[in-house]
């Protein structure tokens, strides 16, 4: 598994451009609102929420993380609605606010608006970064954080760093900027330090954070590189094709698992993981090949195989990873020596394992037992459009082996999963799927 254990060089450079792009977005807002006429202000913001969307859901892949767009996206919306929802309530005389917010007044100053409402929506977003749609939806078309090895663990600290540097960045400007204007401004006598505080100082800080991202990651490449962790596409190009099998052998309600098993992504420590593992340099295999692989592997020729999911690696596309179970009739008993080495874990003690030392447990056994566990609980516990099966809000289903070997669940669909993330139970379940069919992307 020394392929989790690499990065795509083109997903870190996107990592970086996709921040560059937010504030290149941020900076054009901020001057073309200076230098063009005031009311167009709601305008030059949506347009700035226009190009954040089309680059997030059209043009960036669906490997990279895009969750700073995201974030732009809904900052720059949420300006222009307290933008003009402040105008109309000025207007209509409800309201008293600086005539400097004011977008048909002149001058009328953005950044007054801008910088608070930025900075109050990165807080959201980051302290809530895992529960945002477009992480779930990450997590669900690529795994979670350490299914993809190296690539994932890289990209959730760079993305968390990317986020509190902006929503701390924001907040810093929003204190600067109504503090100098508290203060310091004097709509009476205006100057040019005035602009300087509230369109140049602004822009000297968004400069400086790029200057600050481009020595990280150029710093984080020449890492990764020195330490053999980084695939250039050349590199991809040239790599073979493989298929990854995994299986989990089950008996009863326990699985065969070995304890001493070594983990790539966490060296130098014992993990419980399944053993029955292999590589074929191929693309794709048949059905009879995978049942005739896992016999040869635990020496019983008369199991029942069942296809649990497969993805392919995030950073090298040509590789494949497939899941699949093979259930033994009778005990464990039964098959006291099989192949490889390892040993029977009832299925309940590896619930409890799972729960309270989720370390003890390989990152591929984590990521497999939380797919399975989701999905699995999730349809017991909802209908497919998300409405609760029981009226009791209290019910909490259970999971058993027998579970999964009568199920009739697609663990390749990803149904379930949106549904665990998006259900009945969400808060303000109705209003976010409307808002989610407006902007034209459902649960």
């Amino acid at each position: 598994m020394q392929d989790l254990n690499k990065i795509n060089s083109l997903h870190l450079y996107t990592l970086w451009k996709n921040l560059s792009i937010c504030l290149l977005i941020f900076i054009v807002l901020i001057s073309c609102t200076r230098l063009l006429p005031f009311y167009l202000a709601p305008v030059l913001g949506l347009g700035g929420a226009a190009l954040a969307y089309t680059l997030l859901f059209k043009g960036n892949g669906k490997y990279n993380c895009n969750i700073l767009l995201y974030c732009t996206f809904y900052c720059l919306i949420i300006y222009c609605v307290v933008s003009i929802t402040i105008n109309v309530l000025y207007a209509w005389g409800y309201i008293v606010v600086p005539r400097e917010i004011i977008f048909f007044n002149s001058p009328y100053i953005c950044s007054l608006v801008l910088m608070p409402v930025s900075f109050l929506t990165m807080l959201y977003m980051t302290v809530f970064r895992k529960s945002l749609f477009i992480c779930r939806e990450c997590r669900r078309l690529n795994g979670d954080r350490l299914e993809r090895g190296l690539h994932g663990i890289v990209l959730d600290r760079e993305t968390k760093i990317q986020l509190w540097n902006l929503t701390v960045l924001f907040g810093v400007l929003s204190v600067v900027e109504w503090y100098y204007f508290l203060f310091h401004y004097s709509d009476v006598n205006q100057n040019g330090r005035d602009w300087y505080v509230f369109v140049w100082l602004i822009l000297i800080a968004f400069l400086l954070d790029e200057i600050y991202f481009i020595y990280r990651f150029v710093n984080l490449y020449l890492d990764l590189k020195e330490a053999d962790e980084l695939l250039s596409p050349d590199d991809i190009q040239n790599m073979e094709t493989k298929t990854y099998l995994r299986f989990y052998v089950i008996c009863d309600e326990k699985l065969f698992l070995n304890p001493h098993s070594i983990d790539p992504s966490v060296p130098y420590r014992e993990v419980f993981d399944t053993p029955f593992q292999t590589r074929r340099s191929i693309n794709g295999i048949s059905l009879p090949e995978v049942k005739m692989t896992i016999e040869r592997a635990t020496g019983v020729d008369n199991g029942e195989l069942k296809f649990f999911y497969g993805r392919k690696f995030v950073d090298n596309p040509k590789n494949t990873m497939l899941r699949y179970f093979y259930f033994l009739d009778g005990k464990p008993e039964d098959y006291p020596k099989l192949v490889v080495e390892g040993e029977w874990m009832d299925f309940h003690e590896l619930q409890k394992l799972y729960q309270n030392n989720p370390g003890n447990l390989s990152t591929m056994l984590l990521a497999d037992m939380t797919r399975l566990a989701t999905i699995i609980l999730t349809e017991k516990k909802y209908n497919p459009d998300g409405s609760r099966r029981h009226v009791l809000k209290s019910y909490q289903p259970v999971m058993t082996i027998s579970d999964i070997r009568k199920s009739h669940i697609d663990f390749q669909d990803d149904h379930w999963i949106r549904i665990a993330g998006f259900n009945a139970d969400t808060s303000f379940y109705h209003l976010k799927k409307l808002w989610r069919h407006i902007i034209g992307h459902e649960a």
